[in-house]
């Protein structure tokens, strides 16, 4: 389970940024997670949970933007969106396509509460 480590990333970065802005607690958590790094929401979801107990972010409300993948073909230009097998140009069919996106995993923002 892959996603355990991925979301200790999240937590370690989510955490040092809160402290840096002299947080107490972190709130909300909104990542966006591409469908190509093979993410599974529900597995993430049960990471954070078991991650966040104990800490700063413990109670936080995690949001997940699934990405779909999306491909630009070499050879045509067109832009298009596929599941992870199907990659090859909708337009003309052609196998050289480049993945612009689907792949991401980043923290898109972060909510705390500061000390009053």
């Amino acid at each position: 389970m892959h996603e355990l480590g991925l979301m200790t990333g999240v937590m370690s970065s989510v955490t040092e940024a809160a402290r840096n802005a002299g947080a107490v607690r972190v709130t909300d958590i909104t990542l966006s997670v591409g469908e190509m790094t093979e993410a599974i929401q529900d597995a993430l979801e049960f990471a954070f949970e078991a991650l966040s107990e104990g800490t700063m972010c413990e109670g936080a409300k995690l949001h997940i933007n699934m990405v779909r993948p999306k491909s630009r073909c070499q050879e045509c230009g067109a832009e298009y969106e596929h599941d992870r097998f199907h990659m090859t140009c909708a337009e003309c069919g052609s196998p050289f396509t480049e993945l612009i996106a689907g792949k991401e995993m980043q923290i898109d923002s972060i909510e705390v509460d500061l000390p009053d």
